[in-house]
C-alpha cells in the first residue's frame, strides 16, 4: 500500500501524490494492518485451543469456524475505517499541501486541514483502545499458554509446543512493537528524524520479516538454510 508510491518518489523529481490516491493509500495501509491485527488475535485463540484444550480441538477450531473467523477478520479490517475515510473526504483542504511523512496518514493529513478537525480524535483514542485491548488478548492467551506448555513432563513436548507459538510470538511483537512506537505515543517526545525512522520500520521492515519468519517453521526450508550456512566458507586460505 506504500512502498510502491515510496519508491517511485525516490527515483523521481516531483514527489507528488493525488488527494484521491493519498485517502486510497491510507485507506488499504490502515485496513490491512487492522486485518492483520484481528488475523493476530484469531491466532493467538488457536494457539490456546491447540495447547490448552488439545482433545478439544478438532470439534472447536472446525475448518468452517476457522473461514469465518479469517472472513471476518477482513470484513472488520476494511470496514471499520471506511466511514472515516468518507468523512476526511468531505474536509476542506486550503494552504500548504506538504505532508511531513514518507507515506499518507491521519495525522499529517490532517494538518493540512482548514477546519477544526478534532473530532477525529475520538476516533484516534478508540482505534488506541482496540489495539490495546488486542495486545492484551493475545498477552494473557500466551501467559495462560506458557504456564500449559511448562507443566508438559516431556523436554520433547514442551519443545513442540513451544514451536508451535514461536512464529506468531515473533510476528505479534514486531507487529505490535512497531505501532505501539508508530502511534501509541507523544508525538512531542519524538523528532521529525525519529518520526520518519519509525514510520519507515513500520511500513518496511515488519511487513519484510513477516514471511521469513512464518517460513523458518518449514523443515525443507531450515534444512536449505543450514546447507546454504554450511557450504559458505568464511576465509580462503591461498596456498603458495
Amino acid at each position: 500500500a506504500t512502498i510502491p508510491k515510496m519508491l517511485s518518489n525516490l527515483i523521481s523529481k516531483q514527489k507528488t501524490i493525488s488527494f484521491i490516491g493519498c485517502l486510497l493509500q491510507m485507506y488499504f495501509f490502515h485496513s490491512l494492518g487492522n486485518t492483520e491485527g484481528v488475523l493476530l488475535t484469531v491466532m493467538a485463540i488457536d494457539r490456546y485451543v491447540a495447547i490448552c484444550r488439545p482433545l478439544h480441538y478438532p470439534t472447536i477450531m472446525t475448518s468452517r469456524l476457522c473461514a469465518q473467523l479469517s472472513a471476518g477478520s477482513c470484513i472488520f479490517g476494511f470496514m471499520i475505517l471506511l466511514p472515516e475515510i468518507v468523512w476526511i473526504s468531505t474536509l476542506p483542504f486550503c494552504g500548504p499541501n506538504l505532508i511531513h511523512q514518507i507515506f499518507c496518514d491521519f495525522t499529517p493529513l490532517l494538518n493540512l486541514t482548514c477546519t477544526d478537525a478534532s473530532v477525529i480524535l475520538v476516533q484516534d483514542v478508540i482505534h488506541a483502545l482496540a489495539i490495546m485491548i488486542t495486545a492484551l488478548v493475545i498477552s494473557l492467551s500466551y501467559i495462560r499458554i506458557i504456564f500449559v506448555i511448562l507443566g508438559i513432563p516431556s523436554a520433547e513436548g514442551r519443545k513442540k509446543a513451544f514451536s508451535t507459538c514461536a512464529a506468531h510470538i515473533a510476528v505479534f511483537l514486531l507487529f505490535f512493537g512497531s505501532v505501539s512506537l508508530m502511534y501509541l505515543r507523544f508525538s512531542a517526545t519524538y523528532t521529525p528524524f525519529w518520526d520518519t525512522v519509525i514510520a519507515l520500520m513500520f511500513s518496511v521492515l515488519a511487513p519484510f520479516f513477516n514471511p521469513i519468519i512464518y517460513s523458518l517453521r518449514n523443515k525443507d526450508m531450515k534444512e536449505a538454510i543450514k546447507k546454504l550456512l554450511c557450504s559458505q566458507k568464511v576465509f580462503t586460505i591461498s596456498q603458495k
